[in-house]
Order: C-alpha cells, then sequence, then structure tokens
C-alpha cells in the first residue's frame, strides 16, 4: 500500500526546493520511463499501472515496481494524463564538463522556459551533443517540464551548472568560445574549428554583457523575412546543423 506519506514525498519533487533537499525528481509517462531504464540513473522508487507492467514485465523485472491506477499516478504527477509509469530517480553530481578533442559544448545563458531547455537537450542529442552547460539562472534540468520536453534525451545529455563568465575565464587563452548574435558571420558560411563551445542566450535579451566580452567568435543566422527573432530551439536546430554539415 502506497502511504499517505510516500504520497506527499513524491508531489514535493515537483518543487525545486524539495528536489535540491532530497536530490531527487522524477519521470512521467512511457517513453521517459523506458529511457531511463536503459540508462545509468539510480532508480530510488517506479509506479507503474497493471497495464504498463504487463506490457514491460521483461524489463520491470530486473527492479522494485509498486502497482498503482492511473488515478492514482495521475494524482502524484505533473502530467494531465498518465496511464504508464512515474519514477522518483537520484539526481547526478553536478561535474565539471569541458570540451574535448573533436568535441563541441553547448553553453546556456540564462535560458528560462522549461519547455525550451527541454527542446534544446532533445535537440543537442539528436545532433550528437553530449555535453551541456547552464548558467545558475537557466531553470532547473530536473524541472518536470525539462524532463518531459526531452523526450528521453535527458538521460544521454550530461549537464554542468555554473557561473558562465568565471567558467570561461578558467579554459585555454586557446579555447572557441562560439556566440550567436545579430549581425555577425553568417553561420552558413562560418568555419568552425574542430573543438569549442557554442553559447546561446536568454530567449528576450540574448547573450548576457559579462559572457560576451569572452566570446572568441560571433555568429548569426541571416534572417530573409521581417520575424523579430527566432525560438531558442530552433536557433539550436540551425546552428548545430551547420556544425554538423562541415564534419
Amino acid at each position: 500500500m502506497f502511504s499517505k506519506q510516500q504520497q506527499k514525498y513524491v508531489q514535493s519533487l515537483q518543487i525545486k526546493k524539495y528536489r535540491q533537499e532530497h536530490q531527487r525528481f522524477l519521470v512521467e509517462g512511457a517513453k521517459s520511463v523506458l529511457e531511463l531504464l536503459n540508462a545509468d540513473f539510480e532508480i530510488e522508487l517506479l509506479l507503474c499501472t497493471p497495464k504498463f507492467f504487463l506490457e514491460n514485465e521483461k524489463v520491470l523485472k530486473k527492479i522494485s515496481v509498486e502497482q498503482i491506477s492511473q488515478n492514482e499516478l495521475e494524482k502524484l504527477g505533473t502530467l494531465q494524463s498518465n496511464d504508464a509509469a512515474l519514477a522518483v530517480v537520484q539526481m547526478r553530481e553536478n561535474k565539471v564538463l569541458t570540451a574535448e578533442k573533436n568535441e563541441f559544448v553547448l553553453v546556456l545563458d540564462d535560458i528560462r522556459d522549461p519547455g525550451n531547455l527541454g527542446t534544446i537537450l532533445r535537440i543537442a542529442d539528436w545532433y550528437g551533443i553530449k555535453k551541456v552547460i547552464c548558467s545558475e539562472n537557466t531553470v532547473d534540468f530536473y524541472n518536470p517540464k525539462v524532463i518531459a520536453a526531452s523526450m528521453g534525451s535527458f538521460t544521454r545529455i550530461k549537464t554542468f551548472y555554473v557561473e558562465i563568465s568565471e567558467y570561461f575565464k578558467n579554459l585555454d587563452a586557446n579555447s572557441a568560445i562560439i556566440g550567436t548574435f545579430l549581425n555577425s558571420a553568417n553561420v552558413h558560411h562560418f568555419e568552425f574549428p574542430s573543438n569549442g563551445y557554442i553559447v546561446l542566450g536568454n530567449e528576450s535579451n540574448g547573450i548576457s554583457a559579462s559572457v560576451e566580452k569572452l566570446i572568441t567568435q560571433k555568429i548569426t543566422i541571416p534572417r530573409f523575412g521581417f520575424a523579430e527573432s527566432l525560438n531558442v530551439g530552433i536557433a539550436t536546430a540551425v546552428v548545430l546543423d551547420n556544425l554538423k554539415r562541415r564534419e
């Protein structure tokens, strides 16, 4: 029997304060939970409906599972409809990440919308980017909306939260730090180096002044129409697509 105390604990993980206190987060829905089962995260608790258990019994036999009704499942999580599963998962340690030889790392400067972050993780995963560095003001990687929007890609992307300008100051002086701006080098013709960092800025204000000072190369996605700006997720996809075309 799933107790009221356990219910309160699971529900509390919708809030950042309690996620940080317990170092746990929620993963909801069939796709995300199945991706989780193949990842290196430690699962503390897995709740699922009898239907989901029967459909995935071979995989689920390896771990401890508690079966509950769909109605109970939906009360515990953030999804309006969840007829599959919900997991309580241990967070990863916030370890330093750097660009290795022939590797590019995404750097997010104050991305606030959880849907945008989740989409960026999914795009990064599509293009084979495995590391994302986030400013301290960027939305929490473990926000349930971020996890949901990533469509399972959160399991393959490592993140590091840090004060970005200080992080860049400690890099090798020859590190390529490429930032997206208006009226800069056309990304369609830009010669990407062999490795480095690609910086994308806040949805409204772009890359902050403190970080801009440390950018070594500026690029832009040329505009052919009249829209004021591009969504940061779309901008990420355009930049990474141009990067991969040159490999």
